[in-house]
């Protein structure tokens, strides 16, 4: 399977967008928009793990270059992802 550059872009645009979300909805992590980045892309692993054990439908897929990126389920697992790192940590937060 072959991606352009021009799809890779946006690949990359769009899984810094749902792991800028995901990582507000968890309460955020340190970082700029690379971290943001690899947070929405293992989010999308993480988020459609959990779908298909759940029997989940894919819900807001973006299809770039015919491969496709579930919108919806890159922000939950992004979140999930984001929460365990904090619970991992054990660093508290000051509200």
């Amino acid at each position: 399977m072959t991606l352009t550059i021009t799809g890779l872009l946006i690949f990359l645009l769009i899984a810094g967008i749902c792991g800028a979300i995901g990582r507000a909805i968890a309460g955020g992590t340190p970082g700029g928009f690379f971290v943001s980045i690899a947070v929405g892309f293992v989010g999308a692993l993480v988020g459609t793990f959990l779908a298909n054990l759940a029997h989940l439908p894919e819900l807001m897929v973006v299809t770039v270059d015919r491969h496709p990126f579930p919108i919806l389920w890159s922000i939950i697992g992004a979140a999930v992802f984001v929460a365990l790192i904090h619970l991992l940590s054990g660093r508290r937060r000051l509200v």
